[in-house]
């Protein structure tokens, strides 16, 4: 099944894949959003590695996914604003071991309450999505680069 979604990516058995992983994306950008902060590490293996420019170093793991997520809500309450992240673009190519590399374009909105919105930032993101025991798609590791820092 792998070489028939590698080249022949109009397949049936293709467009289920890339309908479940933009479902997948969808809910995980919402639990970010929300501030549910678990749930949304619950979206990523247990030892998850999640490399974004705006943290010092990359976050290790679901319990410090939770502690940034917490964090960064926090410091978006205290400033009065929301941020939605819009993800689309969606590059899927399937390893022969099953997990997915996914390499997409993010646009994060930013809406202060009770006043204006704006593009806060663009970005890449690149993922390798596995499966957990369940089948659920989880995030191994995401690279997330920024179109503002070169």
């Amino acid at each position: 099944m792998t070489a028939q979604l590698e080249t022949a990516p109009h397949s049936t058995a293709f467009g289920a894949l890339y309908a479940q992983v933009q479902q997948f994306y969808a809910h995980q950008m919402q639990l970010l959003d929300s501030a549910a902060s678990q749930r949304w590490a619950d979206t990523f293996t247990e030892d998850a590695v999640f490399d974004v420019p705006t943290l010092a170093e990359p976050v290790r793991g679901r319990p410090g996914l939770v502690a940034a997520n917490r964090g960064a809500a926090a410091r978006l309450a205290e400033a009065g604003e929301r941020h939605r992240h819009f993800m689309g673009m969606f590059d899927v190519v399937e390893r022969p071991d099953g997990a997915l590399d996914v390499r997409s374009y993010t646009t994060v909105y930013a809406s202060v309450i009770g006043g204006v919105s704006r593009v806060h930032r663009v970005c890449v993101c690149e993922d390798v999505l596995v499966r957990g025991a369940d089948g659920r798609l989880l995030v191994a590791t995401r690279k997330v680069t920024r179109d503002d820092l070169g």
